[in-house]
């Protein structure tokens, strides 16, 4: 916290006034970032694209908010139950989308779209893992997730040679 506050040019008891503990002021990180995710999903019109460009839009958008809070790829483990709640607007999408694409005929149909979604969590957190643990730069994992995603949702990467 004493960190936290010199960066944000404040004293401590600042800090504290707003966030009574760490792990509060952790919480409210996440809850901007997936707001901002949101809110950038929301502009990008991702349910007038084809759905499998709106998935790599989705991909995009959420890997650059990503990028402006590293410190969110070396936060502590928290439960399944916490990730998917503080994800929930997000994952809701994805699994939209996913089942749109497979209704379509855009994204494979043989593994169910709740499957798919876990799935590409793990992959997400796999790159997660990678970064902490200082095998993989976020760029390294960023291109690794988008890649991954894709692949396992039946979709080809046209940007992977």
């Amino acid at each position: 916290m004493d960190d936290i506050a010199r960066a944000a040019g404040v004293s401590r008891q600042t800090v504290y006034a707003h966030f009574p503990t760490r792990e509060a002021l952790l919480d409210a990180v996440i809850e901007k970032a997936t707001a901002e995710v949101t809110a950038a999903f929301d502009a990008a019109g991702l349910d007038d694209l084809p759905p499998s460009a709106a998935l790599v839009q989705l991909l995009e958008a959420g890997w650059q908010v990503a990028a402006r809070y590293p410190l969110a790829w070396h936060l502590p483990a928290v439960s399944q139950e916490q990730d998917a709640s503080r994800h929930a607007p997000v994952l809701d999408r994805m699994l939209n989308m996913i089942s749109r694409g497979q209704d379509s005929g855009e994204l494979d149909a043989t593994l169910p779209p709740g499957w798919l979604l876990t799935a590409s969590l793990a992959v997400g957190r796999a790159a997660e893992d990678e970064v902490k643990a200082g095998r993989m730069t976020i760029e390294e994992a960023t291109r690794a997730v988008h890649h991954s995603f894709l692949r396992l949702l039946g979709v080809a990467d046209s940007r992977q040679g």
